[in-house]
C-alpha cells in the first residue's frame, strides 16, 4: 500500500485524571468523524456507548472493540460505498464511569415547612451526603447528559439534590410525628429515605448506593425545647445514680450494726439483688448497636421479575427483560425499546413527560410524585 493511500484508524480510550467525571465524550466537541474500523478501548469499570446519527447504536463492555459492520448493524457496507468502504462517519462516542462516586453533597437551600404534631409548622434544614453510580449508561446518557448536558458529579448534584429534599420531606411528613424524637432515629431515616429515592435514580440510569443523614437543624426555639427534653432523661439518669448510692449507704449501715441489727441486714441482703437488677435492666433499655457494611453491588435486579441478574447482562436470564435501557415511561418505569412510540404497559406516548405538581395551597412548583408541599407543609 502506498503512503499516500494509507487511512490511519482511531484508537478511542479516555483516562478520568480528575475522578470527579462522570462521562466523557469523544470528540469532546459535539459529533465529528470517526471512521469505519476505529478501534475503542474500554478499561474496567468503564461502559463505551457509540451513537451514530443521534442515536445509542450499541453499548460496549471493558475490552477492546472494532466498529465496524459486525457488532453494529447500522453501519451497512452500502452506506459506506460513497466513500469508498473508509469514509469518515459522523459520530461520536461516550465513556461512562461505572465506579461508585462517594460523599456528594446534599441538603436543604431553604428550610422545608414540616407539620409537627406537637409544635406545629416547623420549618426544617438537613444536610448529608450520599453515594452513586451509574447503572445504565445509555439510559442516564439519554436522559441527562444529553438533555442538559451534566458531564460530571458537580453538575449533577444540585438536580439530584432537588429530588433528595422532596423525598426528605415527603418521608419526614409520612413517617415522623414529632421532630421531639428525631435524635434517635437518624439511621432509620436514612435507610427509608434511601429505599424511597431508589426508583426515582434509576429513572436517571443511577443507583443510589448509600445515603447518609447529618444533621436535621430545627429553628433555635425548638432546638432548646429539644434540649430541655434531653435535660430531662439526665435528671432521671441521676434520681437513679442517688437510688443506687443510698441502697449502698444502707447495707454499710446494716453490716456496721453488728449483732443488734441482724434482722435489718439480713433482710437487706436479700434485697440488694433485687434492687440492682432492677437498675441495670432499667439502664440498658433502648440501647441499640447499628453496624453496617459498605459493599459494591455486583449485581442489579430485574424489574419484570425481580430477579438477581448481572450488572453488565443485557437481558434477564430469567424472563429475558431487556435490561440495556435506551429510554423508560415516565409514568410507570417501563423499559422501552429504542424508537418505541408508545408505552407496552400503561400505553401513554413514551416522549410524554409526568406533570410538575403545583400546591393547591401555596401554588409552589414541587418535584413529581411530591406528597407534601416543601414550602407550607400541605398534604396532596
Amino acid at each position: 500500500m502506498k503512503g499516500d493511500n494509507l487511512v490511519l484508524l482511531e484508537n478511542l480510550e479516555w483516562f478520568d485524571e480528575s475522578g470527579q467525571e462522570l462521562v466523557h465524550r469523544i470528540p469532546e466537541n459535539g459529533s465529528g468523524e470517526i471512521k469505519w474500523g476505529a478501534q475503542i478501548t474500554v478499561r474496567e469499570s468503564q461502559a463505551g456507548i457509540f451513537y451514530y446519527k443521534g442515536k445509542a447504536v450499541e453499548a460496549f463492555v471493558p475490552g477492546r472493540h472494532t466498529l465496524k459492520t459486525g457488532n453494529i448493524p447500522i453501519l451497512t457496507k452500502i452506506a459506506s460505498l460513497p466513500w469508498g468502504m473508509s469514509s469518515p462517519l459522523r459520530a461520536e462516542v461516550y465513556f461512562v464511569n461505572m465506579k461508585v462516586f462517594t460523599n456528594l453533597k446534599w441538603g436543604t437551600r431553604d428550610p422545608v415547612a414540616f407539620k409537627d404534631a406537637e409544635l406545629g409548622l416547623v420549618r426544617l434544614r438537613a444536610f448529608g451526603v450520599f453515594n452513586l453510580r451509574v447503572v445504565q449508561p445509555v439510559l442516564f446518557i439519554n436522559t441527562m447528559v444529553g438533555t442538559q448536558g451534566m458531564f460530571t458529579t458537580g453538575e449533577i448534584e444540585e438536580y439530584l439534590n432537588r429530588v433528595i429534599v422532596s423525598r426528605f420531606n415527603d418521608y419526614m411528613g409520612e413517617t415522623i410525628d414529632s421532630i421531639l424524637n428525631l435524635p434517635a432515629q437518624y439511621d432509620e431515616l436514612s435507610v427509608g429515605l434511601s429505599k424511597r429515592l431508589e426508583d426515582d435514580f434509576k429513572h436517571f440510569g443511577l443507583g443510589l448506593t448509600h445515603l447518609y443523614m447529618n444533621a436535621i437543624t430545627p429553628p433555635p426555639d425548638v432546638q432548646k425545647a429539644i434540649d430541655d427534653r434531653s435535660r430531662m432523661g439526665v435528671f432521671d439518669d441521676m434520681n437513679k445514680l442517688m437510688q443506687m448510692k443510698s441502697a449502698m449507704a444502707m447495707e454499710k449501715a446494716s453490716e456496721a450494726d453488728g449483732e443488734g441489727g441482724m434482722g435489718m441486714g439480713t433482710s437487706m441482703g436479700l434485697m440488694m439483688p433485687a434492687m440492682f437488677a432492677k437498675y441495670f435492666n432499667s439502664s440498658s433499655n433502648g440501647q441499640q448497636e447499628n453496624g453496617s457494611k459498605c459493599t459494591t453491588p455486583s449485581h442489579t435486579v430485574c424489574r419484570e421479575c425481580q430477579s438477581d441478574i448481572p450488572l453488565d447482562a443485557k437481558f434477564c436470564p430469567m424472563c429475558g427483560h431487556q435490561q440495556l435501557v435506551f429510554s423508560q415511561c415516565g409514568h410507570c418505569g417501563k423499559n422501552l425499546v429504542p424508537n418505541a412510540k408508545f408505552c407496552s404497559r400503561c400505553g401513554r406516548p413514551a416522549d410524554e413527560k409526568p406533570k410538575v405538581l403545583h400546591c393547591p395551597a401555596c401554588g409552589v412548583e414541587n418535584v413529581a410524585g411530591s406528597l407534601f408541599c416543601t414550602q407550607c407543609g400541605e398534604k396532596y
